[in-house]
């Protein structure tokens, strides 16, 4: 790799003689013809236990706006621009997810191109990310797994970075003011489990059934999944006019075939979104949510599970992993019966096929930009 600067033998080009990415020991000076620039302090992963990655949407968005900047700037546009990381495994692999995530979004190269430039020049193997729990790592999800993930998200509609309202989502994330993310926008809201009251417990914000309210009205939220143990009365949501399914199990735990089967056939059968929860919004919910992702987009269990974590980091923990992992193959041909029963209907057979006919012609794209350009977060009525 040629290159006038000493440090960038062995760094991954992304754009020639533009673009690159280099590990470094010591902090580079810029120089005449070389910009260096690192995120490892300003884009950081707040971790629930042993988890450091994948970065959430937001941070990928910032990034990608630092970068394009960069790229368009006037002051740099004779220059090589270097994105540096150090020798932490955890920021090294945040850090080259990232600019993997720009190529795929921006540059327009596949995951696998990305990846492949990642590991060229003189790059050590990048550590896998891993789940929200203590033990053993036992599913690695690679740097690749999440680039797959940003793909299929693109290709279905799931984020559109020229419509994405990173204050609304950085908002919201936030335990006081509802903890919660879409992970497909007019169709999944996973969220923290509500309480009896809204008040703080421990320094602990908490938020009664009525508190979303105004939030689920506004963005045609039609039904609530509860998945953890009754700890507020569904009576509150249905009296506002949701509708409100209990599918309780253990937490931690995998569902039981029954327990998917009643899920698919609820959110396949529901006009409208779906705000569905456990205890935190992270193991449970992501898991059945992963399953209707992967029946109705073929997204493997690896692509599910590295873009519910962009979404929502913290989801799918310990055996929930495997579990999707062994699903995958069942959850495709039952999708792929589903479609082929779609096509073969006359649509007077109910608007139920219609609704999710059109939900598969425009993968949920038509719905994005309700969600994402809502009213600034601090006009909107939560909690």
């Amino acid at each position: 790799m040629a290159a006038e600067s000493g440090e960038l033998i062995g760094a991954c080009e992304f754009m020639k003689d533009r673009l690159y990415f280099a590990t470094l020991r010591n902090r580079p000076k810029s120089t005449v013809n070389t910009h260096y620039f690192s995120i490892d302090e300003e884009l950081v992963y707040e971790n629930f236990y042993a988890d450091f990655g994948p970065l959430n949407l937001a941070m990928v968005y910032r990034y990608c706006c630092k970068l394009n900047k960069k790229l368009k700037s006037y002051s740099l546009s004779r220059k090589k621009i270097v994105h540096y990381t150090c020798f932490d495994q955890r920021k090294r692999a945040n850090a080259a997810f990232l600019i993997g995530a720009y190529a795929v979004i921006y540059l327009k190269k596949t995951p696998e191109e990305a990846y492949r430039a990642l590991l060229s020049g003189s790059n050590a193997p990048y550590l896998p990310f891993r789940d929200a729990s203590f033990g053993n790592c036992t599913y690695n999800l690679t740097i690749l797994d999440c680039l797959q993930g940003i793909r299929k998200g693109l290709q279905h509609g799931f984020f559109d970075f020229e419509t994405f309202d990173v204050d609304e989502y950085e908002h919201y994330e936030r335990v006081e003011n509802g903890d919660f993310n879409w992970i497909v926008p007019g169709k999944f809201l996973a969220f923290s489990g509500p309480h009896p009251k809204s008040k703080i417990e421990n320094g602990y914000p908490l938020h009664a059934p009525e508190a979303y309210f105004p939030y689920f009205k506004k963005h045609n939220v039609t039904a609530v999944v509860r998945l953890n143990k009754k700890i507020y009365e569904a009576k509150r949501f249905t009296d506002a006019g949701f509708e409100h399914y209990d599918l309780f199990f253990i937490d931690g735990s995998t569902p039981s075939d029954n327990i998917v089967r009643r899920f698919l056939n609820i959110c396949e059968n529901t006009k409208g979104a779906i705000a569905v929860h456990c205890k935190a919004g992270l193991g449970r919910t992501g898991t059945l949510i992963a399953c209707y992702v992967m029946k109705h987009y073929r997204f493997t269990h690896a692509e599910i599970i590295a873009w519910i974590r962009i979404c929502r980091p913290g989801s799918i923990i310990g055996p929930q992993q495997h579990f999707l992992e062994e699903k995958q193959a069942s959850l495709w041909v039952q999708g792929d019966i589903f479609r082929s029963k779609l096509k073969n209907r006359p649509s007077s057979e109910g608007s139920i096929n219609k609704i999710l006919s059109s939900l598969d012609d425009m993968s949920i794209g038509g719905n994005l930009s309700k969600t994402q350009n809502m009213e600034r977060f601090g006009e909107v009525s939560f909690p």
